[in-house]
């Protein structure tokens, strides 16, 4: 989960300044964590809070909004804020990439592509319940699932653009010049995956998703999730971005991450019928 984290740290002082550049500044003065971290560590969180109950929905608001009030300043878009502070928040049909920036640790979590997939779902449907918003989760989950056990690119850019319609053709270079700021599932959640197919390591995956001059946090924030289950991370971007994390945020880190690693050393072990 580090490199969706990752990612966002290093898109963070770039999300509005439409810079283009490849060769920026990897982690300036300033990089902090975002909204995208936050509400992917409350996705996290509920993962694995509520395994025995079959993850409820009612319980991920919950946790989602005491994530959010925790930390009121991590940049929340207008409508999602309102929902972070409601008294009975409800789904307010948003086709934006807030539900595809939080889903990476379903991915992760997830033991067949299929519960990745209902598990996205449900993630995104508690605020961004239009079509295009559950598609967006549903592919990057998707996306880092299939990385995650050992599909090649060409397969989950197969996979993604037959389930979802997305392009994944396009190249960065092609796309790049006349992209614009773009906070929809369908303008950025392409884009990124596109990144990681494109990338060569992790650093070069990020550097792509922030250079397209557009919501440089969050497309970073995806593209590095899903990268990071097939690049490494070079040490020291880990040891920068953990740096800036709150013990609260570090500790559910570190917590889900066992959880994961626990839970492929039994799926590893073999059977007995």
């Amino acid at each position: 989960m580090i490199g969706a984290i990752a990612g966002d740290i290093i898109g963070s002082t770039y999300e509005f300044t439409e810079q283009k550049r490849y060769d920026f500044e990897l982690l300036p003065q300033g990089s902090r964590f975002t909204d995208d971290t936050v509400m992917t560590m409350a996705v996290a969180h509920w993962l694995r809070e509520y395994i025995e109950e079959d993850h409820p929905k009612d319980k991920l608001v919950e946790i989602m909004q005491k994530y959010g009030r925790e930390y009121p300043f991590a940049g929340y878009g207008s409508s999602f804020n309102c929902w972070l502070w409601c008294e009975n928040p409800q789904p307010y049909n948003s086709w934006g990439n807030g539900a595809a920036m939080r889903v990476s640790p379903v991915g992760l979590f997830a033991d067949t592509l299929d519960e990745a997939l209902d598990l996205a779902k449900r993630t995104a449907e508690v605020s961004h319940n239009h079509p295009a918003g559950i598609a967006g989760a549903q592919a990057v989950a998707a996306s880092v699932w299939m990385a995650n056990h050992g599909h090649s690119k060409d397969e989950i850019r197969d996979y993604i653009q037959c389930r979802f319609n997305y392009d994944l053709t396009r190249t960065v270079d092609e796309i790049r010049p006349a992209y614009q700021w773009d906070v929809s599932c369908q303008g950025s959640v392409p884009e990124s995956i596109i990144c990681f197919l494109e990338g060569k390591d992790f650093e070069d995956v990020v550097r792509l998703a922030v250079s397209f001059g557009g919501d440089a946090d969050t497309m970073a924030c995806i593209a590095g999730s899903i990268a990071a289950c097939i690049y490494p991370i070079p040490k020291w971007i880990c040891k920068k971005c953990e740096d800036v994390l709150p013990a609260q945020l570090l500790c559910e880190l570190g917590t889900f991450e066992c959880l994961v690693s626990s839970k492929r050393i039994i799926d590893s072990l073999p059977h007995l019928d």
